[in-house]
């Protein structure tokens, strides 16, 4: 058992003992460590001034992400290349990244600056994500007050087309410098009053966790972030899920996708849109790139949040998921899991360790729509996932779910059954629709009346219908990617 967090800043290895392991990459960076170069804006992940690039190991390869220092707690940082603006480039030198937004004049106030920096720095390294060759996508995660987005932009597009800095390890050297803080130890961190495990295998994790079910369990930290900065929650006792290679595991099957528990959603889209090319449009309107690149499917649903945006997607297309407690294992449909606001089928010391997803037979089946203030990095005030399928023009299947309409992601049974059998028509879908009211009672909140609610989740059904009728429609916004919200 190790009980020191390893890991490089900006090429140099550190070691770090005692530390409070509820800190957060950012408190550790500008205070400790006094390199105020990464900025502190929102304390939340929204802003994305504090971005940083980290690198770990994938498959035996480099990739390098954007993540928020300020909601990455430090153990999670063990075994990984952290690169921050101070370290993006030798002394008297500019990364491709500095150089293109100093010839563009993408800097105002500067406050900003150092996060679309290490945005586009971490989008030049290898293992680069889907959002790399889409600039507005690329840093939808970094804010600008000033509102100077056009020039950054074009740096991020003039940025990637730059050749690699020479001063940069290539592939092999820096899967070397990883592979060489690697090992299968479970660690057992103490600080600050508090202690934190981050066993290395499936077994140990499940042992723990069922012999300290005080314990809060952290996997990708973009909720646990917040309850420690802006909650000021202090637990005594932390469980990280990261070390365990099990859960990060995607087995993509002929007839079922298993998705483990910890997989984030940077790696999960490629895989979860070829099977449902709508799954893939859902996943790049949650968060941020940043977002994205910490957040995990599984603890977005054990978190059991009625605004989650996969469950309701995940819902409809009949996934199950897996529960483990120590040794004993179950299984439930994922519908079947949230029983009311907070509250989820699921023991003190049980881990939800992996979603068991039937791939659909016809990608193009499954349709959703987020429908938010905003495009990018905001909250669903209405979620509408819809598997149908039509017969000789009569529905012979319909499983219908939404998120934010109830307390729990929930399917919409009445409004299901008012169309099986039945012609796939628009009469059909408006003498369904008060069906919707027996399904669902609304609130009332910042977000939208309880009106709108089930106004837009019956315009959700209408959308559905047209995109059926009339394909081609412009259901879509103007100028998204194909399959776009």
């Amino acid at each position: 058992m190790r009980d020191a967090i390893r890991l490089l800043l900006n090429g140099r290895a550190v070691e770090l003992r005692g530390v409070d392991p509820r800190m957060t990459l950012l408190d550790w960076l500008r205070v400790e460590r006094r390199m105020t170069g990464t900025k502190e804006g929102c304390n939340e992940g929204d802003c994305g001034a504090c971005t940083v690039s980290v690198t770990r190991l994938e498959n035996g390869r480099p990739a390098r992400r954007a993540l928020n220092a300020c909601i990455q707690l430090l153990p999670m940082l063990d075994g990984c290349a952290v690169t921050t603006v101070e370290g993006a480039a030798p002394a008297g030198r500019l990364h491709p990244a500095q150089e293109a937004i100093v010839r563009l004049h993408g800097s105002q106030c500067g406050f900003c600056t150092p996060g679309f920096v290490m945005s586009i720095h971490a989008a030049c390294g290898p293992g680069a994500p889907p959002e790399a060759d889409s600039p507005p996508d690329l840093l939808a995660g970094n804010l600008c007050r000033c509102t100077g987005y056009g020039p950054l932009l074009e740096a991020a597009r003039q940025a990637r087309a730059a050749p690699r800095p020479d001063w940069e390890p290539d592939e092999a050297a820096l899967a070397a410098m990883l592979r060489g803080m690697e090992d299968d130890e479970d660690l057992r961190l103490e600080g600050g009053g508090c202690v934190a495990h981050a066993p290395a295998s499936l077994e140990a994790l499940c042992a723990l966790a069922a012999e300290r079910p005080q314990a809060l369990v952290v996997a990708g930290a973009t909720d646990v972030g917040l309850w420690l900065t802006k909650r000021l929650d202090e637990p005594a006792e932390l469980i990280f899920t990261h070390r365990v290679k099990e859960l990060r595991q995607i087995i993509d099957r002929e007839n079922e996708i298993t998705i483990g528990a910890g997989v984030r959603y940077v790696d999960a889209r490629p895989v979860l849109a070829r099977a449902a090319t709508d799954l893939g449009e859902l996943i790049r309107r949650i968060g941020s790139v940043q977002v994205r690149n910490a957040g995990t499917i599984g603890g977005n649903i054990a978190n059991g949040s009625p605004i989650g945006d996969m469950a309701p997607a995940l819902i409809a297309l009949g996934a199950r998921i897996e529960l483990r407690h120590g040794a004993r294992l179950r299984s439930l449909p994922l519908e079947d899991f949230f029983i009311d606001y907070g509250r989820q089928d699921r023991a003190p010391g049980e881990l939800l360790t992996a979603i068991r997803l039937p791939r659909p037979a016809d990608p193009q089946r499954l349709r959703c729509w987020k429908i938010s203030k905003r495009f990018d990095q905001d909250i669903t005030a209405v979620l509408g996932a819809f598997d149908i399928a039509v017969e000789e023009g009569v529905v012979r299947h319909a499983r219908i779910a939404f998120g934010g309409m109830a307390a729990t992601p929930k399917r919409a049974r009445a409004l299901e059954q008012a169309l099986l059998g039945r012609p796939w028509t628009e009469r059909t879908v408006e003498a369904a629709l008060p069906a919707l009211a027996q399904d669902f009672s609304p609130i009332d909140d910042m977000r939208a009346s309880a009106a709108y609610r089930l106004r837009a989740a019956g315009a959700l059904l209408r959308k559905r219908l047209i995109e059926d009728m009339a394909p081609g429609a412009p259901t879509r916004l103007a100028g998204a990617r194909e399959g776009a919200a």
